[in-house]
């Protein structure tokens, strides 16, 4: 996979949220006062029970929600003055995996990464180049014309993760991608998420997997009830008592 060729500004954080709220239509904040920095090609944890804000802040990275107060920066863009139709443009820089996977279940393996470079109106040449590649990339080259009711999980995250790296993101967010995986699977996966950062590609995973989180020894950001209660290099999974 080619590095990026991108210049981005000259600050070197590629996310940055400063003091952020948001608070819903219920009126409990999801996020109470957040503030957040990550640098280019970090790989940084997000943790914490349900309930903390994990998902919200992802909502919010991806321009999904706006902030009720402070400031979301990613890839030096205020997302709060991003006018709408510049959000998909936006968008293309950045490459998300579900824990649900997402795929077309009528579509190929091929057609669901292919699928991804339409969208950005990539030239029909280089989709044919693009999508081979990437498919091997993430161990999947003889799968390209199985439907995903014939994979496996592990192989249908590994579809997803194709079709999110095949726009060559400058940041990847990764929503429980092994929360569906059985632990080899789950393994496997986040080696290659390792593999991708070790390219120059920002990673954020948000998870539940003790395991994981502890094994890899990586940035672990724990949130709890709307606020970052640790910030750790190297850290481990935190159980915080109410």
């Amino acid at each position: 996979m080619a590095r990026r060729k991108k210049q981005l500004p000259e600050t070197t954080a590629i996310i940055e949220l400063d003091n952020v709220t948001k608070v819903y239509q219920t009126g409990s904040p999801a996020l109470n006062g957040v503030s957040i920095s990550i640098e280019r090609g970090e790989f940084v944890f997000i943790v914490g029970d349900s309930g903390s804000g994990k998902s919200t802040l992802i909502k919010l990275l991806l321009r999904e929600l706006t902030a009720t107060s402070g400031t979301v920066r990613v890839m030096g863009t205020d997302l709060a003055r991003l006018r709408h139709r510049k959000i998909p443009k936006f968008r293309r820089n950045l490459g998300v995996v579900f824990q649900d996977f997402r795929l077309l279940k009528d579509r190929n393996v091929y057609e669901n990464v292919a699928f991804a470079q339409r969208i950005v109106e990539t030239p029909n040449y280089e989709i044919k180049k693009n999508v081979p590649s990437i498919l091997a990339t993430v161990g999947l080259a003889g799968k390209y014309k199985a439907k995903p009711k014939q994979l496996s999980g592990g192989e249908q995250q590994r579809v997803a993760l194709a079709r999110a790296l095949v726009n060559n993101p400058t940041i990847l967010l990764a929503d429980e991608p092994t929360g569906n995986l059985d632990p080899k699977n789950s393994w496997e996966i986040m080696k290659l998420l390792e593999e991708i950062n070790d390219m120059g590609t920002t990673v954020v995973v948000v998870t539940h997997n003790r395991e994981i989180v502890n094994a890899m020894q990586k940035r672990v950001i724990t949130m709890k009830k709307g606020v970052v209660v640790s910030d750790e290099e190297m850290g481990v999974y935190i159980d915080e008592e109410d």
